[in-house]
């Protein structure tokens, strides 16, 4: 009988069962959703309206900035909503639809980073070239192919997850996350493991050997520069990259791939929160920290702005 439940609503962690504290994180969670909001909004505004920054690197930024807004907003919404009413529960469809979206953009996040990492190789090793192999039609495709990717990915998990049947509907985390849904499962889950373990490394490994290898290319030929200003203005197109890449990963892998030995409720749920908070926060903020582009045109569009409302009033 219980292998034939079919449940109508799930019931998601919660972060405190003390009113106070439900406030608390819902402030909290408040604050960070609106400054990484915001922060992407405003990188994907200033790529648009500047026709300066109108090119590959740029392109593949745009899109990076609009998927962590998306990502973010998959998850932190539904619980910011559920601390401020009181009520952990969501549909058994919002569960699915927040698998499938937080699966896509996670996805497709991980092939972008690796396109970029593509086309700083280009823009550094062979400049020459750049403009031919990096046209329009080829960052289209590139784009496309990460969305499209990453789309099947998600529906292929989502289908695989959801023809389990579940014995509870309680999960253990803030959101829908497929290896809690495994947990709570009544059927076999090792074809589901398999699946997730054999996509997340072939998919995870080729990503990570293909930057890899970009940034050893990469650095070989800034080392041969001979003018330090040179090396300098290529290191930077390249450090902000290579830093989300970075924190993107790490935050993954500390997230789905440690030992279940450091696995217990507390450590799942704040490796969750870095995991689906932190990136989407931290990126525009090393992107405008470490690009001296993006805080030109940041500051040029805020100066216009400004004197534009300076004149209506």
């Amino acid at each position: 009988m219980t292998n034939q439940t079919v449940w109508k609503e799930f019931f998601l962690l919660g972060f405190s069962d003390i009113r106070e504290l439900q406030i608390l994180h819902f402030l909290a969670f408040l604050s960070i959703y609106l400054a990484a909001l915001m922060g992407n909004l405003l990188i994907v505004l200033t790529i648009i309206q500047n026709c300066h920054l109108h090119s590959p690197m740029y392109f593949f930024l745009l899109n990076l900035s609009f998927i962590d807004t998306c990502f973010i907003s998959a998850t932190v919404p539904n619980s910011m909503a559920s601390s401020l009413m009181d009520n952990r529960g969501i549909s058994f469809l919002g569960c699915v639809t927040q698998v499938f979206l937080v699966i896509t953009f996670v996805g497709t996040e991980l092939f972008f980073l690796t396109a970029m990492a593509y086309d700083r190789y280009v823009a550094i090793c062979h400049p020459l070239q750049y403009a031919v192999i990096m046209n329009p039609h080829a960052c289209l495709e590139i784009a496309a192919a990460s969305w499209v990717t990453g789309s099947i990915n998600g529906v292929v998990q989502t289908a695989n997850t959801f023809r389990l049947h579940f014995c509870s509907s309680h999960i253990q985390q803030f959101f829908c996350d497929i290896p809690q849904l495994l947990i709570i499962s009544c059927m076999d889950t090792t074809a589901n493991e398999w699946l997730i373990m054999a996509g997340a490394f072939t998919v995870g490994s080729f990503c990570f050997l293909f930057i890899l290898v970009s940034y050893g290319y990469i650095f070989s030929t800034v080392f041969k520069i001979q003018l330090a200003h040179g090396r300098q203005k290529a290191f930077s197109t390249c450090t902000p990259h290579l830093t989300v890449f970075c924190l993107f990963f790490s935050t993954a892998a500390f997230s789905y791939m440690r030992p279940k030995a450091l696995s217990s409720p507390p450590v799942d749920l704040l490796a969750a929160v870095l995991y689906a908070m932190l990136p989407p926060l931290m990126n525009p903020i090393i992107y405008s920290l470490r690009n001296k582009e993006i805080q030109g045109a940041m500051w040029k569009m805020s100066k216009k702005r400004f004197r534009f409302h300076i004149v209506i009033s």
